[in-house]
């Protein structure tokens, strides 16, 4: 004998000892529950007590003895009684006439079967032939018992109350996990003759699985819990019952060959396997007879068509590009749609001048012929008022209303893979149309359907409008960075003119001066070299990007402003101590030139502007100081450096802004400080040149 063998009774025992103890423990506690399943509680509790008599049986003495075959007999009694106390829970057993005759005559089933066992199995000790026959009838009993139960429980559940169902879906659940395994054990024990060892055992499992369902049925609150298997699940479920029948199949018609035997047993045998072979590569290779099958198993064992939750999120994975896939956005919103409907493709048409519809994506579909005018501004009213789904084969067929045959344009008619329109409205609008290619397996559209495939409309249409609106924003984005570079551009020319137009209006007094003639030619060739500058740098503004920092001398950078300026105004350089910073020359020149032509427009006539350079530290200082009006600081916080926001008649807003951006783009900063009514100061801060590369590791680090 091996391991397993010799393990394997003791095993089989220990379970069937479990087992009679968890229902000696849920029938103790639903004789107290007699609330939770009405009349029916107490004689639950004795099915349950006699269930744990006869597993205590089967774990002592064995499912042959005597004893344990009347036990058994005494569980079927036992839950004939239970049953029919449980179509008293609401009131049935009045209007369901043949209820209790049936109850009857499988309990009168059942007395013969106790008493047909205890005659044979006293005479058929020394008689094999009777043994053979006592075992096949009583094994027929035994079937005759379980179809018959199984038959009553079936009609328990499904006529109850959808009410009343939620309580007894437990039992039923208990009698059918009993009697179903009992229907499958005693079929192929009367197909082999012998009691099967191995499931026989196995019925343990079953009696414990009975009970448990009993007791999370006795729970108090658990009415409400719902046992939904997904449609995968049910889908495998079925699948594996298929199998299993066909397994029972092969087994009863092998026992009938085995029973014929010669030859035609050979060819049966050989024609059922080449039989189950075709239709196995069929079912398999035929993606018109999968989708068949499909259809019929939701049709006929499901409520709804559709598993929203597993629609809905392959739905979404679709429009958000999984796996990397490079699709487009409006391939994409074809197919989120055609998987639903198991659709093999499909057509896009959205919006375009005038409200009519053109085309704008193909999913697997290119042989379309898809004029230009899609559907014209007239068709897409009617779709737009409506939020009409056509069913182009019942408008093919005359079944459609005049309005919608009209509405549809003829191209659509004609061509033989169109099956159904979806509209997509965002806001009463209609933003585009998709057009769904006939599924494998054509059906005809139901209110189902056209529920889902509006709503998947709608959605998706705020996808495109979403979709749209991010473009038409980052197209006003390109022109509104256009704009603001010419915006520079003509600040930029309108300082240039200022300053030349000082200098025209002062050499009508000065021309004959010497010295203002010198100065004159500086201001000219600045100004020429600054137009020649700006037109070379146009496409760095609206980004102020600075290309690379070169070291430049602040102070000789301060001292060519000033003297630029001291033409026009009194513009002192107070301190120019020697300071080296990292800079690009033009765009330092550029900053220190608004400030200071910000502080003559905003100091009196006469009153100095200050400059002073300075090295502090790791840093170069440059400050412009006024005597002017001043700004208060709410005016600094929010109106200094916005953009486009100018005090001045006239002024375009963006000095400040600009250098700011500028000084920024060169890794300083520009603080301010003001005064309403003493003045203002502005402070430019830049590094070092010899230190920018020190300050670039520091800060590297502080971000690692």
């Amino acid at each position: 004998m091996t391991l397993a063998g010799s393990i394997w009774p003791g095993v089989a025992a220990l379970l069937w000892l479990l087992a009679a103890a968890a229902c000696g423990v849920v029938a103790t506690w639903l004789w107290r529950l007699v609330e939770r399943f009405g009349p029916a509680a107490r004689a639950l509790a004795v099915a349950l007590a006699a269930t744990g008599f006869w597993a205590l049986g089967c774990g002592l003495l064995g499912q042959e003895a005597a004893i344990t075959a009347m036990a058994e007999s005494g569980r079927n009694l036992g839950w004939l009684f239970a049953l029919y106390r449980l179509f008293a829970v609401d009131g049935r057993l009045a209007s369901v006439q043949p209820v209790r005759p049936m109850l009857y005559a499988l309990g009168f089933v059942e007395l013969v079967q106790a008493f047909a066992h205890a005659l044979f199995g006293a005479a058929s000790a020394d008689q094999a032939p009777l043994a053979a026959y006592a075992f096949q009838s009583l094994t027929l009993l035994h079937l005759l018992l379980q179809i018959g139960g199984l038959v009553l429980v079936h009609n328990l559940y499904v006529g109850a109350r959808a009410e009343t169902r939620l309580l007894l879906r437990w039992p039923a659940g208990a009698l059918l996990t009993l009697w179903g395994f009992d229907l499958n054990y005693y079929t192929v024990a009367y197909l082999s003759h012998g009691m099967p060892e191995m499931l026989g055992a196995l019925r343990s499992v079953a009696v414990l699985a009975a009970a448990s369902t009993l007791a999370i049925g006795a729970l108090t609150g658990r009415a409400q819990v719902n046992l939904r298997p997904s449609r995968a699940v049910t889908f495998q479920s079925l699948s594996l019952m298929l199998i299993g029948g066909y397994l029972i199949a092969m087994v009863a018609l092998a026992q009938w060959l085995s029973w014929s035997g010669g030859n035609l047993a050979m060819s049966l045998q050989l024609g059922v396997v080449s039989a189950a072979t075709v239709l196995g590569v069929a079912v398999i290779a035929s993606a018109r007879m999968r989708g068949w099958m499909r259809v019929m198993v939701a049709k006929h064992l499901f409520q709804h068509r559709y598993d929203y939750r597993s629609e809905w999120l392959r739905f979404t994975r679709t429009i958000a590009k999984p796996g990397g896939s490079d699709a487009s956005l409006d391939q994409r919103v074809i197919r989120a749609v055609a998987d639903m409907t198991d659709s093999p493709a499909g057509l896009l048409l959205t919006a375009g001048e005038g409200g009519r519809l053109e085309l704008a994506a193909r999913w697997q579909w290119p042989t379309a012929e898809v004029p230009g005018l899609a559907l014209s501004a007239a068709q897409c009213r009617f779709f737009e008022q409506q939020g009409y789904v056509a069913d182009l084969d019942e408008l093919r067929a005359g079944r459609a209303s005049a309005e919608a045959t009209a509405a549809v344009p003829q191209w659509l008619r004609d061509e033989p893979r169109a099956w159904a329109l979806v509209p997509l409205l965002h806001f009463e609008q209609l933003v585009g149309m998709i057009v769904l290619a006939r599924p494998p397996h054509p059906r005809k559209l139901d209110w189902e359907d056209f529920d889902l495939l509006r709503v998947a409309g709608q959605q998706l249409a705020s996808y495109l409008a979403e979709h749209a609106g991010q473009a038409a924003l980052a197209e006003a984005g390109r022109f509104e960075d256009f704009n603001r570079r010419i915006a520079f551009v003509m600040h930029d020319i309108k300082n240039l003119a200022s300053q030349l137009s000082l200098l025209a209006r002062n050499a009508e007094q000065h021309s004959d001066n010497p010295e203002f003639q010198r100065d004159m030619m500086i201001t000219l060739r600045n100004s020429s070299d600054k137009l020649h500058a700006l037109l070379s740098r146009l496409s760095r503004y609206g980004s102020s990007a600075i290309e690379t920092l070169q070291p430049v001398a602040a102070d000789q950078i301060a001292a060519r402003v000033a003297a630029q300026f001291q033409a026009l105004h009194n513009v002192q350089l107070v301190e120019a101590a020697p300071c080296r910073v990292a800079a690009q020359a033009d765009s330092l020149e550029q900053v220190l030139v608004h400030l200071v032509q910000n502080a003559i427009d905003a100091s009196p006539a006469g009153a100095p502007v200050f400059v002073r350079v300075a090295c502090e530290g790791l840093g170069g200082v440059i400050e412009v100081l006024d005597s002017g009006t001043g700004m208060s600081p709410e005016f600094i916080r929010t109106r200094l450096f916005k953009p486009f926001d100018s005090t001045k008649s006239g002024g375009f807003g963006i000095g400040a802004y600009e250098a700011r951006e500028l000084i920024r783009a060169m890794r300083g900063r520009l603080d301010v400080e003001s005064c309403e009514g003493l003045g203002s100061r502005f402070t430019i801060h830049l590094p070092l040149y010899d230190a920018a590369e020190l300050i670039d590791t520091l800060a590297a680090k502080r971000v690692a």
